[in-house]
């Protein structure tokens, strides 16, 4: 089965920051057992392999979860434009950002958490808050001067046009 025929594009390889270079992974003084260490070292070469192909990343059961609060995407294709849908719930308009950075997109944001009183007590939070950034790298077929973008209900969406020009190098190779 080819794999890249599940993602064409590969929209997140400047995701992590780190363009597909291998980051040492630092021995923890917590490891239990050496299987710990070994089950990181998995999670980190299956992120590699998830990466090389769009995909979303594995979270380490024993390691930080630096993407605590990475708000989820899709990503649509249409012959004349891209659609990309981000779930932001619980993040006002104004606590978001959008740039364009070469042929990066950046997504950056903030999720508030409301204030509360010295009378609360709470026995479980499991709402997040903090800090979001999610990178995309645009196709080359892609209008970046002409992105357009939207929030309605805690999902921004944003339209990128595309060009006719990538797509019309694409051609049929009969098969004799």
């Amino acid at each position: 089965m080819k794999l890249h025929k599940l993602s064409p594009w590969n929209w997140f390889r400047s995701e992590r920051g780190d363009a597909g270079v291998p980051v040492p992974v630092e021995p923890r003084q917590s490891e239990l057992t050496p299987f710990v260490g070994l089950h990181q070292e998995l999670d980190r070469w299956m992120n590699d392999v998830m990466r090389q192909f769009g995909m979303p990343f594995l979270e380490s059961r024993f390691g930080e979860m630096p993407s605590l609060l990475r708000p989820q995407l899709d990503i649509a294709e249409r012959d004349d434009e891209y659609m990309i849908s981000v779930e932001v719930p619980g993040v006002e308009e104004k606590d978001i950002k959008l740039t364009l950075d070469d042929s990066r997109l950046v997504i950056e944001g903030e999720k508030r958490q409301e204030s509360s009183t010295q009378e609360d007590r709470y026995q479980r939070i499991e709402r997040s808050y903090g800090n979001f950034r999610r990178v995309l790298d645009l196709p080359a077929d892609a209008q970046t001067e002409e992105i357009k973008a939207s929030f309605d209900h805690g999902i921004l969406k944003i339209r990128v046009p595309r060009s006719g020009e990538v797509k019309a190098n694409r051609r049929e190779i009969p098969i004799q």
